[in-house]
């Protein structure tokens, strides 16, 4: 099991040293989100100026862009990192798409299974010698001039993983990508229940062995050396679920505990405003249930519990401020994780 963590440092200047500190802390990926800016920009300097971490985004909002722009994308910072690029992509939901981005949601799976065939295609003209000549549904792409060509790279097109909550787009993950990133608003029942078998009947209807598509679990951990610290992080990580919750689209992860009802409570608040009252609607039993909870010394036993035997990579998702004895006792919990 590989362990990554996010690269979020939202200044460009700040990027460098936050990808070698991350590094020699001893992550094995870092990844970037589509947040609060560009999750392309950081992974150039990152590449730059890391040697072993896999880089990639978790996720890139993939409807706003067309293949073409992300076949460009991915062939740049392939070459750039020495193939160690991951494109992750995700769908998002219709009111941000069309609402923030202003670009079509419409049949999203079917969208999301050609725009990423799309790409092949694409790098299929570049890295193999065919005839560019994909003709969708949604997109068409018959045009490519010498001048236009990249020239290929020793690395290959990079993996492309895709995210998804609803089994429907999970099964195109199984189909076409590299990949399945698993969403921050996760349980082990939930993936074993509704996640992994879809991911089995795409990989079965494209007539795909299981290890060719990675599974990739984003893993919220409210960790902290001390009480206050630990109350802090569970206080931010409750919020964090009470937002997940309130998403009509990610209600199937409640109700495979029972709890569905509560969405519907925390939609009403969210259109109130009322965040701080969403975060206390999630009880220990729900914190418990959706992150991993305590001192870094106790988070091993509990990513391994909830991972163990499903996933291939986890990335964690977290708060801690990590320096001083925080980053050393975060250093023994990755080793304890990758060990």
């Amino acid at each position: 099991m590989h362990i990554d963590g996010g690269l979020t440092t939202l200044e460009l200047s700040r990027v460098p040293a936050a990808a070698r500190d991350l590094e020699a802390l001893g992550y094995d990926g870092l990844f970037t989100f589509e947040g609060k800016g560009d999750p392309f920009l950081p992974l150039v300097l990152a590449a730059e100026h890391t040697a072993r971490v896999a880089l990639g985004t978790a996720v890139a909002i993939a409807f706003p862009r067309s293949p073409m722009h992300l076949a460009y994308l991915a062939h740049d910072l392939a070459l750039q990192s020495r193939g160690r690029f991951i494109l992750g992509l995700g769908a998002q939901i219709r009111t941000h798409v069309e609402k923030r981005f202003s670009a079509v949601y419409d049949h999203p799976v079917a969208r999301m299974r050609e725009l990423v065939l799309a790409l092949r295609a694409i790098w299929a003209c570049w890295y193999d010698g065919a005839r560019l000549d994909f003709r969708g549904e949604f997109y068409r792409h018959t045009l490519m001039t010498p001048i236009f060509e990249p020239v290929p790279n020793a690395f290959g097109p990079p993996p492309v993983y895709l995210a998804g909550v609803q089994p429907r787009m999970v099964a195109v993950a199984g189909e076409v990508a590299d990949g399945f990133i698993v969403h921050p608003f996760n349980s082990r029942r939930f993936l074993e229940r509704d996640l992994l078998p879809a991911l089995a009947r795409g990989r079965a209807r494209a007539g795909r062995a299981p290890a060719a598509v990675a599974v990739m679990a984003q893993a919220l951990v409210a960790v902290g050396c001390d009480d206050a610290e630990r109350e802090l992080a569970a206080t931010m990580v409750r919020g964090q679920l009470a937002f997940y919750a309130s998403t009509p689209a990610y209600r199937p992860v409640l109700e495979a505990h029972g709890w569905g009802p509560l969405q519907e409570e925390l939609h009403g608040l969210s259109k109130r405003g009322e965040w701080a009252a969403m975060g206390e609607r999630i009880s220990d039993e729900m914190l418990a249930t959706f992150a991993a909870v305590g001192a870094p010394e106790d988070i091993p036993a509990q990513i391994r519990a909830r991972y163990g035997g499903l996933a291939d990579r986890v990335m964690l998702v977290h708060y801690a401020s990590l320096h001083g004895e925080a980053r050393e006792r975060w250093a023994a919990m990755l080793g304890a994780l990758r060990g």
